[in-house]
């Protein structure tokens, strides 16, 4: 009988112990830190996913990644430290980049499911009547002070709510090689159009290809001389409705002529990628317009290490938007109906900021969602870039509204770096008799 008494008693005591772990306050002002791991906030008991292991609560996150890449890797790893530390077990469901193909439905059915993630635009647009209101935990987080004012902002422009937190910021411009502005002895990033072709032509006398540029991203690139003549409202106008003959796209068109004329380009552009873009790493061009994964990308390809920087794309005279930035994130989001946001929300913030929001940075090589960290080597000047970016720009949006023609656009962009127009006024030309 006493030994019966005895392991009762003792039952009572773990379960009280477990009970005062699970009762402690919500998050602090601060981000969660290995230090100071993010308390569970307290639920009624009807409401917690009981985790029979731990006596704690689970919440379950359904990611875009696929088991065995590093940033899967990663997430599991920080779901064990978050657990270790604060009872609560995440249970994560790799369900890879097809994920939204699935999450529409399964969000409609209410499936068990707390932590979606995917591309920020999704989650705001498609998703955001699942998602919870992430406004007042991120403000008792003081998430404005670490995170990137761009990405938050559009979150908040599509959902009416902040209802998204990065985990993979993207950003895009112009990704060069330091070492060949340095033989060049080019001592400042271009900020302006006239600047920018100084750069080109010390470039270019240096014996250095100012430009490389792979036919995948024609489009892009010369998306970014539209945007600063237009801005993506009325790009989206003229591509849905024509009319491109006498607007700033001629002067857009014809930059990019001047740049082909004054044989700014590497031999060969554009290329077939990733042909063009490799060449930056054999030292044989200096520049190339496109998004971050582009310095992962020469380096894989090619065997070396650039020693890469960034700007922004320079400004033009008159221009309608010269602040914006090709901007985006792979996010995450706490569905409306999830029975422990608070605890949601500590994992996240656990995740991408402190030593995980580090090691997603390293290990996965990105940019990290936390302005405090730093970022990869070959990806110095990515957060600086983002902070300043003063509106996000998409990637070839406003060239993609008209599906019908979206692609022909495509392959006349192409025609524009193959130099095949004469001037500006002959390529919206052709742009308009797609109409």
């Amino acid at each position: 009988m006493k030994k019966i008494l005895s392991a009762l008693l003792a039952s009572v005591m773990v379960l009280a112990m477990l009970a005062g772990c699970s009762n402690q306050p919500s998050a602090s002002s601060n981000p969660p830190a290995e230090s100071n791991p993010p308390a569970a906030a307290s639920q009624p008991a009807e409401n917690n996913n009981n985790n029979e292991s731990t006596g704690g609560k689970t919440i379950t996150m359904w990611s875009m990644w696929s088991s065995g890449e590093p940033q899967a890797n990663v997430i599991s790893a920080a779901a064990a430290a978050f657990e270790e530390q604060t009872g609560v077990k995440v249970n994560i469901e790799f369900k890879g980049r097809d994920v939204n193909k699935v999450l529409a439905a399964s969000l409609e059915a209410n499936e068990n499911i707390d932590i979606i993630e995917d591309d920020y635009k999704r989650i705001g647009t498609v998703y955001n009547k699942f998602t919870y209101d992430l406004t007042d935990m991120a403000k008792a987080a003081n998430y404005d002070s670490f995170s990137y004012a761009c990405l938050n902002n559009q979150s908040i422009k599509w959902a009416g709510y902040l209802n998204a937190i990065a985990e993979q910021p993207q950003i895009g411009g112009i990704f060069y090689d330091k070492d060949a502005f340095a033989k060049a002895e080019i001592t400042a990033e271009p900020k302006t159009w006239s600047e920018f072709l100084d750069v080109c032509q010390k470039l270019k006398d240096a014996g250095v290809a100012p430009l490389a540029q792979d036919s995948a991203y024609c489009d892009f690139a010369f998306y970014h001389t539209l945007v600063r003549y237009l801005g993506e409202e009325k790009i989206e106008e003229l591509d849905l409705n024509g009319g491109w003959s006498g607007t700033a796209a001629e002067q857009a068109a014809q930059d990019i002529i001047d740049l082909v004329k004054a044989g700014y380009f590497v031999d060969g552009a554009p290329d077939e990628f990733p042909s063009s873009e490799n060449k930056i790493g054999f030292g044989l061009a200096a520049m190339v317009i496109c998004a971050d994964y582009v310095t992962a990308e020469v380096n894989n390809n090619t065997g070396t290490q650039v020693n890469w920087g960034l700007f922004n794309y320079p400004a033009v005279d008159g221009g309608a938007d010269n602040g914006a930035a090709y901007m985006g994130a792979n996010s995450l989001a706490i569905t409306s109906y999830s029975q422990n946001p608070q605890e949601a929300f500590d994992f996240i913030m656990f995740l991408t900021t402190g030593e995980w929001g580090q090691k997603l940075a390293d290990d996965a090589h990105q940019i990290p969602a936390d302005s405090r960290n730093t970022a990869p080597a070959d990806l110095t000047g990515t957060i600086e870039t983002l902070q300043a970016a003063e509106s996000p720009m998409t990637w070839c949006a406003g060239l993609s509204a008209n599906a019908d023609i979206k692609d022909t656009i495509k392959s006349l962009c192409v025609e524009l770096f193959e130099g095949k127009y004469a001037t500006g006024a002959d390529f919206c030309a052709a742009l308009d008799a797609l109409y």
